[in-house]
């Protein structure tokens, strides 16, 4: 028997993105968004609403990373979902991290979010608050790679339970792709 819950925006998983902009003054700013995903090969797409910080900056530098929020930092993750940075402009310094310029759009890259999205703005619609965004680069840190390729094991991204309130790791592999569904053919 199922239990029905009605329209929610539950989901899983969902990721936790950490979207990263400069301010109007040059200096960092980022946001916990966890509504969005792949939306084209070469595109990211998010809701945030026109009244966020980071909002105004994309639109105003045409441009903004998406580092995946990780286990090892979940309380400053969180932290950049829960203050706004229209009241605290110094949030990302706040929580201890540290930012380089991205090489590929103008944008932020946080160095303890060993994976990011380098985009540059496509479109945003204010009415539905989608934010899509043009993949120019993917970055990951050497610590979370195997075989040069991300690890998501070493990675620990986390994914938002909206149900529950919580987050949780990812990581275990339980399967091959394109590959253990050819039994069934």
């Amino acid at each position: 028997m199922r239990k029905n819950f009605g329209p929610k925006p539950i989901l899983y998983p969902q990721p936790v993105f950490i979207i990263a902009t400069y301010n109007e003054d040059g200096t960092p700013n980022a946001m916990n968004a966890a509504w969005g995903g792949i939306s084209e090969a070469d595109e990211i797409s998010m809701c945030i609403s026109a009244t966020h910080c980071t909002t105004k900056n994309v639109l105003r530098r045409k441009a903004f990373t998406v580092s995946m929020a990780t286990a090892d930092y979940v309380a400053e993750c969180d932290y950049l979902g829960m203050v706004s940075g229209n009241k605290e402009p110094g949030k990302v310094e706040k929580c201890g991290f540290h930012t380089v310029k991205s090489t590929f759009v103008d944008a932020p890259v946080i160095e303890e979010l060993p994976m990011a999205v380098e985009c540059e703005l496509v479109s945003y619609d204010e009415e539905s608050c989608r934010l899509v965004g043009r993949v120019k680069n993917v970055c990951a840190d050497e610590k979370v790679l195997t075989d040069g390729k991300i690890d998501p094991a070493k990675l620990r991204p986390i994914t938002f339970d909206g149900m529950n309130h919580a987050y949780l790791v990812l990581g275990e592999k339980v399967g091959n792709a394109f590959s253990d569904g050819a039994k069934l053919k």
